[in-house]
Formats: C-alpha cells, sequence, structure tokens
C-alpha cells in the first residue's frame, strides 16, 4: 500500500495539445484508454469491508450501498471494483479522500456529472475537480499541456492535497470545467480514492459530498445525512486525516495563483516555486469562478454564524444572543474560548470532538499523505457493520440511528444549553493540523445539539490555519465582526 502513497517517481507529461474553450465531447475509447492510466499503481493492500452492498451489484441501484471497509482485504477489494463498475455504468459514489469525503463520477460523462450537481444542489458555474491516479492519467486528452510550475508542484505534493488548474484537454466535459478553458486536477494520497480511480478505469470528477454550502463531510456519517438517497454507494473507511480540502493553485499564469488555501501551506508551495502566490482573481456576478470555494457561501452550519477576531469582541456578541434566550455555541481554539468564558462570568459545557484521531482506519495525518496507511478496526473497539440504506434517515449499518431519523441527533436539545453556551474545542492555538480535523466536525455539532446561533473565534493564520480562516470566512458570510478599530465597526450578527 506504500506504492499508493508515495510522489511519482517521473515527471508530469509534458504533454502537446491545444486550449480549448469550446464545450468537449465525452471521449471516445481511444481517450478513454489513454485516460485510464493503464499500468498506474496496483490497488492491491486496501483494508476489508465488511457487509454486503445494498444496491444491485455491478451498477447503479435503487437504494445506496453503505460499505464500511477496515476488516477483510479481499472484501474491500471486491466493494472497490463494485464501486468502480458503477462509476463506468455513470453512477454516483461517495468515497473517502485525505481531506474530506468525495461525491464521484466519471469525469468523461456529462451526464453523470450533471448527477452530481442535481444531488448536491450545486450552481453549474462552480467547476468540479477531477481526481486521477497520477500525472499519467493527466495526459493530452485530460490537460492539454503542462506548465513548468504545474510539473514541479506535482513532482512534490502528489499525491496529497493539491489541486492545479491546468489548460484542460479536449476530453473534459464543459459541465465539468464550467465551461471553462481550465480544468482542475488532483492526485489524491488516500488509498482507497487511488484504488477507486484505478477500479473505475477513467478520472473522477468529485466534489465533497455534502448539500452545497453545508460544512464538508469528515466521516461517511454526515456524507449519509446529506446525500444518502441520491448515492449509489458509499465506502466507508473512516474519519480522514487532513479535514480540509485540497489547496488550489492556477499554475496557467506567472506567479501561479492561489485560489483556495488547503491542505498543503501556501508557504510550502512558495518554497517549492521560490516565488510568492499571487492574490486570487475577483469573480464578478455572472462569472463562472475558476475553482471550488470561491464564489458562494460555503461549509455553513444551519444556525447563523459569526466570525469574531478575539474573545473580546466575540463576548459582546454572546452576551446579547444569551440574553435573548438563544442556545449558542462557540467554536474556537481552547484557549481563546477560556478567555471568552472568563469575560462572561459564565461556565459553558464543553463537547469532546471525536476527529477521528484514534481510529486506526484513518490514512495518514502528514498534509502530503506520504505516510497514509490502515489497520483493521474500528475506533474504540466498535465492531465493524454491513451496508444499510436509510433515505431520509433511520437505521444505517449496524443498526445505528442516523441523522434525520426519530432520535438522530438533529433534533434540538436545549438541556445542553443549560449552563450556557456550549464549547465546539477546536484544540491548541498551536496546533493547526488538529483545528483543520475538527472544523467541519465542531459546525456539524452545532447544528446537531440544536444551536441557534454559532460563534466562532479566529485561528492564528498560518499553515492550515489559514485554511480554517477561509472555511470561517466562507460559513460567516457577511457575519465577521471587525475588531474596534474597524472602520466598520460591529458586523450583522
Amino acid at each position: 500500500m506504500d506504492g499508493l502513497n508515495r510522489p511519482p517517481a517521473d515527471p508530469p507529461p509534458a504533454a502537446p495539445g491545444r486550449k480549448t474553450g469550446r464545450p468537449a465531447r465525452a471521449a471516445g475509447p481511444q481517450a478513454r484508454s489513454r485516460l485510464a492510466g493503464e499500468g498506474t499503481r496496483a490497488a492491491g493492500g486496501l483494508p476489508g469491508a465488511s457487509g454486503r452492498a445494498g444496491g444491485r451489484e455491478g451498477g447503479p441501484g435503487p437504494g445506496a450501498a453503505w460499505v464500511r471497509l477496515g476488516t477483510d482485504p479481499r472484501q474491500d477489494e471486491a466493494a472497490v471494483r463494485r464501486a468502480g463498475a458503477i462509476l463506468r455504468q455513470g453512477g454516483l459514489v461517495a468515497f473517502p479522500t485525505e481531506t474530506v469525503y468525495g461525491l464521484g463520477a466519471d469525469a468523461l460523462n456529462p451526464r453523470a456529472v450533471a448527477r452530481i450537481f442535481a444531488a448536491k444542489g450545486r450552481p453549474a458555474d462552480n467547476p468540479l475537480i477531477v481526481h486521477v491516479t497520477g500525472p499519467e492519467q493527466a495526459g493530452p486528452e485530460l490537460v492539454a499541456s503542462w506548465p513548468e510550475a504545474g510539473r514541479r508542484l506535482a513532482e512534490r505534493f502528489w499525491p496529497g492535497p493539491l489541486t492545479l488548474v491546468l489548460p484542460a484537454g479536449p476530453a473534459v466535459p464543459a459541465v465539468v470545467r464550467a465551461g471553462l478553458p481550465t480544468v482542475a486536477v488532483r492526485c489524491p494520497a488516500h488509498p482507497v480514492a487511488q484504488a477507486l480511480i484505478a477500479a473505475a478505469g477513467t478520472p473522477v470528477a468529485a466534489p465533497s459530498a455534502n448539500r452545497s454550502g453545508r460544512p464538508s463531510p469528515t466521516r461517511a456519517e454526515d456524507v449519509w445525512a446529506d446525500l444518502g438517497p441520491h448515492l449509489d454507494m458509499l465506502l466507508d473507511a473512516g474519519p480522514v486525516p487532513v479535514g480540509v480540502e485540497s489547496t488550489v493553485v492556477d499554475v496557467t499564469v506567472w506567479p501561479p495563483r492561489l485560489l483556495r488555501p488547503g491542505g498543503v501551506p501556501a508557504e510550502d508551495l512558495e518554497a517549492v516555486l521560490g516565488v510568492a502566490l499571487a492574490a486570487p482573481p475577483v469573480v464578478a456576478a455572472g462569472e463562472a469562478a475558476p475553482a471550488p470555494g470561491m464564489k458562494y457561501r460555503h461549509y455553513a452550519p444551519e444556525a447563523p454564524l459569526a466570525l469574531a477576531p478575539d474573545a473580546g469582541a466575540g463576548a459582546v456578541l454572546v452576551r446579547r444572543w444569551l440574553a435573548e434566550g438563544q442556545r449558542v455555541a462557540l467554536v474556537g481554539c481552547r484557549e481563546d474560548v477560556e478567555a471568552l468564558l472568563g469575560q462572561l462570568g459564565a461556565g459553558g459545557r464543553w463537547v469532546p470532538l471525536d476527529e477521528g484521531e484514534g481510529d486506526p482506519r484513518r490514512a495518514g495525518g502528514d498534509p502530503t499523505g506520504e505516510a497514509a496507511g490502515f489497520a483493521a478496526g474500528r475506533a474504540g473497539g466498535e465492531p465493524a457493520a454491513g451496508a444499510g440504506s436509510a433515505p431520509g434517515g433511520g437505521t444505517g449499518p449496524g443498526g445505528a440511528t442516523e441523522p434525520g431519523g426519530p432520535e438522530g441527533p438533529g433534533r434540538e436539545r436545549a438541556g445542553d444549553f443549560a449552563r450556557g453556551p456550549v464549547v465546539l474545542d477546536l484544540g491548541s492555538r498551536h496546533r493547526p493540523d488538529q483545528q483543520a480535523r475538527r472544523l467541519f466536525r465542531a459546525l456539524r455539532a452545532a447544528d446537531a445539539l440544536g444551536a441557534t446561533r454559532v460563534l466562532a473565534l479566529a485561528v492564528p493564520e498560518h499553515g492550515l490555519g489559514r485554511a480554517v480562516m477561509n472555511r470561517l470566512r466562507k460559513a460567516a458570510a457577511g457575519g465577521e465582526v471587525p475588531g474596534d478599530d474597524h472602520p466598520q465597526g460591529a458586523g450583522r450578527l
């Protein structure tokens, strides 16, 4: 399995080709053969799958199959082969990457890709990321040409949480690239993602597997809660190791542009390039964004979220909310939340967040994914369970009650707020990796607990903290609370 996670030995192909802004046809058999990456990494060494698929074998079924991986390698490989067949037949498969869970479809099949947009409620001018097993699968039919900056970054950071925006080849459907002449391409480090793409024999288009605008899913349970009825298969490999989406860099310009901070810190990219990354362009109304996560409100819980720069600014807002009878959830680093509670002179209920650090099935833990690996079993000794189908809530794997069911965590739990705010701890200010892993779990937990207001405290904006702050600003979407010296004064919340 280590072979699934090493950077490629050969540089990405400097494939001749032309840029194209016109809609491309779906690739024919010869193009598909080239794009399938014949001779790519083997899919062996996967964690084992337990249970059975709930839909029709070999293709999309009327009900999703939730398959938990981690106990029997032979069953795992069979499950991934079934998932690959579903993708080839135009189905939707949710699967883990090292960043978040993705909702995958055959990137060369426009009808299959259209199902992604329908399932998520995703705007058509928001392009998708195409996932490949390695640079050998990103030949001239997919990527028209490789700028030198893209070559250098792929050599260093692939496989891993880095997406490169490149000139699109003729096989990329317009729906994937939102009509733009570029395509966003990533080589994931997670062994299940690698094996799935190889089994499908085609590049896989995959945004995060959640309803558009919601917090991204870091566990299979999150995927099921948002998209269960729309799935043909869900591959569950436990919590993901990074917790925020990939970094997106446009390498068609010089200096390259940082379009979205993510799992690879910008400082690491700049060290390889020897130049500072440029700021992203301003996307006007009516224009397609060059990368996901740039144009719309994203990552947001159901409750309104305000982002405060420090404990003092946050305490003012929380006092007002508590006086109004709001159920308040605090999201922030431990030190900052303690300071805020001290200013309030009130206690709070600290809710532990299991971001998967104890789950032996979680691949890796470093941003590049080079150390990714699995061991059998589940966190806390929970027995692995078979697949279940629970559209709209009800019973999932192992008979557990899922979100949306009669006893699911989506019910309001006012008693949790009896002692004041509920605290969702992102960890230490000195651990941006922990903050990233816990962020989306915290935002989803706020909804599950029934919070009516969420106050997020800013984290140190360096390394992965830059990605965390990007997600919080997008989730706030106008609810950022300026400091006392800010000319705009207080925020809207």
